[in-house]
């Protein structure tokens, strides 16, 4: 590498984000999402620059000389700077180029399928739910031209994702079989595979119902808040009653027969439920889940169930000590089915690096009964603009227009924060709920969020070091499918 020898050289701190693991300091480089262990040179370099902010490679050879080898210290300081860790003042490369989004490689359509729901969760966000009576199901006309819509906007992927959504997409389940039939004969002529899931409430799961789902590998995420006691909190039948008995029978009978995917639940934290661990083990140990995943409510319509920021300290709290024992597990070479853990881990594992915080509205959108185009599930029934219908296709300057406000970090704190390209913003409801902006970050989840991802590295780490063949049983295989 030809370098000027009187140039000056600086460190990028925005660039880098150190972490001590068992005395190991590890070097999370933050635009590629990658983590790397410092070596002593390595080490020595970045204090040098940190003690002296301005120095040239001569003054470095001189500085790190004789301790180390002149050529190893100019072989490092070229590794560092390829990787912008250190700088001569250019322009840095931009980690979120701001161009111009014309194509949609849509791989994920969200159906919903029926806006009536036989629950009436009290913390529940879709604006358009209503009972099963008056329920507006999705017509087969619509979800069929949903299809098309995909085919058309994304001719060229090798594997597509149905999800059936509500309020509760089993109460339209001849929709749902109609639906898959279409759908697997129309991908098998052009060569192409497809793949079905569905979140569900589970109490209309029945054994021929999951005969069905079995047959067709269905990916199923179960939406159960835990033990009796919260689980009947706020997920309630419409007459009132609680539905944990219900539920768990269902789910016990749905474990016991089904074997063609794992099955996940999905747990939604309000105010006064922050006990993560009885939750966990309720769900994977008692019921038998492969997975269990956490959202909290922060952001609701209504505050009463709204976790206070207390109480979301307490939240990360308790899922740092799942995180522990996801640690001590894996160090076994076993997964205890902690998802929102096994995503990070996911993350750091690929090098993940995320110019927007997920794929809605560029490899997923959501089509309502009406076939409105959505950004996503989240979002339908409310006043936010739709991007498109199905008849005809999305509508690419409003949906480019709103993903590249997203991807411009430029006047926000996103810019220099050492988990940017982990969490890229945060969840656009979220932000549409609380600030009613979707291109708003959440700034509420920020310090917790850079303590959760600090955590996650000293894990990511720990194992790497001790039982790395954990990555290879546990991360890849699942990414796989």
């Amino acid at each position: 590498m030809t370098r000027q020898t009187d140039q000056h050289f600086h460190l990028v701190e925005r660039n880098i984000h150190e972490v001590c693991v068992d005395s190991r300091r590890m070097l999370f480089h933050i635009p590629s999402s990658s983590l790397f262990q410092l070596d002593d040179l390595s080490g020595e370099l970045i204090d040098l620059f940190k003690k002296w902010p301005d120095r040239s490679h001569n003054e470095v050879l001189q500085d790190l000389q004789p301790r180390f080898e002149a050529i190893d210290i100019s072989e490092t300081f070229g590794e560092l700077q390829s990787l912008e860790v250190i700088s001569n003042g250019q322009p840095l490369t931009p980690e979120t180029p701001q161009f111009r989004l014309n194509n949609f490689p849509l791989t994920t359509l969200v159906l919903n399928v029926n806006t009536g729901c036989n629950l009436s969760c009290s913390y529940c966000y879709k604006e358009d739910l209503t009972t099963p009576s008056k329920g507006e199901k999705m017509g087969l006309a619509t979800a069929q031209q949903s299809i098309e819509m995909l085919l058309q906007e994304s001719p060229d992927q090798p594997r597509y994702n149905l999800v059936f959504f509500g309020g509760e997409p089993l109460s339209n389940l001849p929709l749902i079989k109609q639906v898959v039939e279409y759908a697997e004969q129309r991908f098998a002529d052009i060569g192409k595979k497809i793949d079905f899931s569905i979140t569900t409430n589970a109490t209309l799961l029945k054994d021929e119902v999951i005969d069905y789902l079995n047959q067709h590998r269905f990916g199923i995420a179960v939406s159960m808040d835990g033990p009796k006691a919260f689980h009947d909190r706020n997920r309630i039948t419409v007459g009132g009653q609680g539905s944990y008995d219900v539920v768990a029978e269902k789910v016990r009978r749905l474990i016991q027969k089904y074997d063609s995917r794992p099955i996940g639940a999905r747990v939604t934290l309000t105010k006064g439920i922050t006990d993560i661990l009885s939750i966990w083990d309720h769900l994977f140990n008692d019921l038998g889940f492969h997975e269990v995943g956490f959202a909290p409510v922060t952001s609701g319509d209504i505050d009463t169930y709204n976790l206070s920021k207390e109480e979301l300290a307490q939240v990360f709290s308790n899922m740092k000590a799942l995180g522990q024992h996801y640690l001590e597990a894996a160090l076994q070479n076993k997964n205890i089915g902690f998802s929102n853990m096994h995503q990070l881990m996911t993350d750091i594992y690929e090098g993940n690096k995320k110019a927007l915080p997920c794929g809605a509205g560029a490899g997923m959108v959501a089509i309502d009964k009406e076939g409105g185009v959505n950004l996503c599930h989240r979002f339908t029934g409310s006043e936010m603009p739709l991007f498109g219908n199905v008849e005809q296709g999305l509508n690419h300057e409003q949906l480019s227009r709103f993903l590249e406000q997203r991807m411009d970090r430029t006047h926000t704190g996103c810019n220099n924060c050492r988990i940017r390209n982990l969490c890229s913003g945060g969840c656009y409801h979220e932000s549409y709920a609380r600030y009613d902006d979707p291109t708003h970050p959440t700034y509420h989840y920020c310090d917790l969020l850079r303590d959760w991802v600090d955590f996650g590295i000293e894990v990511y780490s720990t194992i790497m070091a001790h039982n790395p063949v954990f990555f290879d049983t546990h991360i890849s295989p699942r990414r796989a499918h």
